[in-house]
C-alpha cells in the first residue's frame, strides 16, 4: 500500500509567510519590478511552448 506525504502548512505558517512578505515589501527587497519579472519568468516556465512559437510573455506595467 502505498502511502501519501501531503505538505501541510497550516494557518500559523500562513500567518508567518504573509508577515514576510509585508518586511520584505517593507524594508525594499521585494519591488513591483521584482514581481513582475518573477511572473514572466514563471510564465516562459509553464508556456515554453509559446514562447518557442514567438508569443512575447514579458509583463509591461
Amino acid at each position: 500500500m502505498a502511502i501519501r506525504i501531503r505538505p501541510h502548512i497550516g494557518l500559523l505558517g500562513t500567518l508567518y509567510l504573509v508577515v514576510g512578505v509585508f518586511v520584505a515589501w517593507n524594508r525594499g527587497y521585494l519591488t513591483s519590478d521584482l514581481l513582475r519579472r518573477i511572473a514572466g519568468a514563471l510564465l516562459a516556465i509553464l508556456l515554453w511552448f509559446l514562447v518557442l512559437l514567438g508569443a512575447d510573455l514579458h509583463i509591461h506595467g
